[in-house]
């Protein structure tokens, strides 16, 4: 992992938020219960929007950076909030230990996405569910091939970052059951259309 992985990827992500964002991140917490895993926790953005059932959150973050910037939300919280290890790919978590798993933009960098996923499933508790709010490959064509084209420069600047993931799709291969996907633009201008085409859904463990 280079510098600019290192040091910059994590405060670049750390300061786009904004009230749209925050409302779409409210909603992938909506319904999260119990002991939540977060993957890809950051600086912690989500922290203030999990409902009052989940009692404590096991947080994967492999930037030291990302972690240190969320130092002080996870402070405030009043849900106690552990790290769980560094790598999505091989959770440091027992099978069938979780109740709820979070995932905010975050599948779209993991190198192996297929084995993150498989990993969530197995730490789910049976009946445990997926919330996951991500973006990914768009819909329309013209869209789709300028993801194609821009990608290599996404991945380089966003550590490893990828714009053309079929998010529900790669959900649905892991085994899990996916419940309820919405599919959408963000309200944003035409030109980020390769960025903000969105999924936000649940799935859930058979």
């Amino acid at each position: 992992m280079g510098f600019w992985a290192r040091q910059v990827t994590p405060r670049l992500v750390a300061g786009a938020e904004n009230e749209a964002l925050v409302a779409l991140r409210s909603r992938a917490c909506e319904g999260l219960t119990g002991e939540v895993l977060e993957l890809g926790f950051g600086s912690g953005n989500n922290v203030g929007l999990y409902p009052v059932q989940v009692t404590r959150v096991v947080a994967v973050e492999p930037s030291d950076v990302g972690w240190g910037l969320g130092a002080e939300r996870r402070a405030r919280s009043p849900i106690p909030i552990v790290r769980g290890g560094l790598d999505g790919q091989r959770l440091e978590v027992d099978d069938d230990s979780v109740d709820s798993a979070l995932s905010t933009f975050t599948l779209c960098t993991i190198p192996d996405v297929a084995a993150a996923l498989s990993e969530v499933r197995r730490v789910l508790r049976p009946g445990g569910a997926l919330h996951f709010l991500e973006h990914g490959v768009s819909p329309d064509p013209g869209v789709r091939r300028w993801q194609h084209r821009i990608e290599p420069i996404q991945k380089r600047v966003f550590d490893g970052c990828h714009l053309t993931r079929p998010i529900d799709e790669l959900v649905e291969r892991s085994g899990l059951v996916v419940e309820h996907v919405e599919r959408a633009y963000a309200p944003m201008s035409a030109l980020m259309k390769p960025w903000i085409f969105g999924y936000l859904g649940r799935a859930t463990k058979p």
